[in-house]
């Protein structure tokens, strides 16, 4: 795979700095049960980096000592993860708000059968990939059999109340396809909750649009085919200023497998740690910090470490873990 860390150091990106922490995203792991062609994590069947038990009681001892609000679980697949179901519970059972970044068809793999239940019984809003509601699209982004699966999936959490009652939520991911930014969720998000419905009988939420990022599995694929400098150049030029009060890496710690903190999910796919005290504006990379170290920190007013990859959070109407900024 081609590593575009290089082709990002060099930056005129905006300096950002944090503001209150509010959410907590943990990776559990790379295991996943899919391999998509847009994955920023390159997650599939054959990773082997799953968190422990014991950094799990370290997330479980920040969410506490920390006051969080949220906790968003994120993979690879987050289920797969042997921790996942009693995170999940001690996590709510302090009053936290959990997510649960959900590629569907994983509801449907043997030995997950019960997933959906427990994650309507303890409330935990799921927010689950479905680049399109076209099967012809979605199995190109995301292989063979996977719209079919999706949809029962999805079916299956309809059953359980997702996205017809208030305490279960169900908020669907639209990454686009090739080198293009996303169109207007708003506009998007009726034409999706009218196919899905009419096509399926599926309810659901919210829809999220993220912008693909030039990092991973992608960024190898623009490599591949000569598409990185058309792709970055086209998320310089739709930058926009006014995204950069609402990029996620402001009130949001990304936390790896084995407990070292990020700005967000895509630094931390990219190796590049958390910024806090480092003075990036010099091109000092920051050092490893683990979840352990920042028990009595305050993190509010720190640095974020960026690269020219956060134009893809800026770009067009602005992407986040929780979609359009605008």
């Amino acid at each position: 795979m081609k590593n575009t860390f290089n082709l990002l150091k060099n930056t005129d990106f905006p300096a950002i700095k944090r503001t209150q922490l509010e959410t907590l995203q943990v990776n559990l792991g790379y295991l996943c049960n899919q391999q998509c062609l847009h994955c920023h994590v390159d997650a599939s069947p054959r990773r082997k980096e799953i968190m422990t038990a014991e950094t799990v009681a370290d997330v479980v001892n920040f969410l506490k000592q920390k006051n969080i609000k949220t906790l968003d679980l994120t993979g690879g697949a987050p289920e797969m993860n042997p921790e996942f179901c009693s995170l999940v519970k001690q996590a709510v059972d302090m009053g936290v708000h959990v997510i649960d970044r959900c590629n569907i068809t994983i509801l449907l793999e043997p030995g997950f059968e019960k997933i959906a239940a427990f994650l309507a019984e303890n409330k935990v809003e799921v927010v689950a990939s479905m680049p399109c509601y076209l099967r012809e699209n979605v199995d190109a982004q995301r292989g063979k059999g996977v719209f079919s699966n999706s949809i029962k999936g999805l079916q299956l959490l309809n059953h359980y109340g997702y996205g017809k009652e208030e305490a279960l939520q169900l908020n669907l991911v639209y990454n686009p396809q090739g080198i293009n930014l996303p169109p207007s969720q708003n506009e998007l998000e009726p034409a999706y909750k009218k196919e899905l419905q009419q096509r399926f009988a599926i309810s659901f939420n919210n829809l999220y649009t993220i912008t693909n990022m030039p990092i991973k599995r992608f960024g190898s694929t623009l490599l591949s085919k000569g598409l990185f400098d058309e792709y970055m150049q086209l998320l310089k030029t739709a930058y926009s200023k006014d995204n950069l009060s609402g990029v996620m890496c402001r009130s949001t710690l990304s936390v790896d497998w084995l407990g070292y903190v990020y700005d967000c999910d895509f630094n931390q796919m990219l190796g590049l740690s958390a910024g806090l005290n480092a003075d990036i504006t010099v091109g000092v990379l920051p050092a490893k910090t683990h979840i352990n170290d920042l028990l009595q920190s305050d993190l509010k007013g720190k640095d974020i470490a960026i690269m020219d990859h956060c134009y893809g959070c800026t770009a067009g109407f602005g992407s986040s873990c929780g979609g359009a900024l605008i």
